[in-house]
């Protein structure tokens, strides 16, 4: 069976217990500071932040909490992103660390970026 698709991003984080509610209010709240104009959205079933186009996602996993800044996203921060299990698309905070807030938001913000660029060459055609 899927799982079923929250309404909402508020939905969402009522199906998890402490603590791995508290760290993803925590990522909720890092990433709404990081893209104050973006609007926050369920997409794949999970939390997303979009403006021209969803630039981050994450969600709560068993032994993790899932970030999801596209590939470009992870390929940015390869060297600072060392420290933690990723894959194309991924990265994995494990709940008993404290999320590196920091570079979240740096992280969100190079997908902004990389979204108004697009907005903009997508203008020109």
């Amino acid at each position: 069976m899927m799982n079923p698709k929250p309404e909402s991003v508020e939905q969402y984080l009522s199906w998890y217990e402490e603590p791995k509610r508290g760290k993803l209010d925590q990522m909720r709240a890092i990433l709404k500071k990081a893209l104050p104009e973006a609007k926050e959205l369920v997409s794949y079933h999970m939390p997303a932040y979009k403006t021209s186009e969803v630039l981050v996602y994450f969600s709560g996993a068993k032994n993790h909490l899932g970030f999801y800044p596209t590939n470009s996203g992870v390929e940015e921060f390869k060297k600072e992103l060392e420290p933690y299990v990723t894959s194309k698309g991924a990265i994995q905070f494990p709940y008993e660390e404290p999320l590196p807030e920091e570079l979240i938001i740096q992280i969100a913000q190079f997908r902004l970026e990389e979204a108004k660029f697009r907005a903009i060459l997508k203008k020109k055609k």
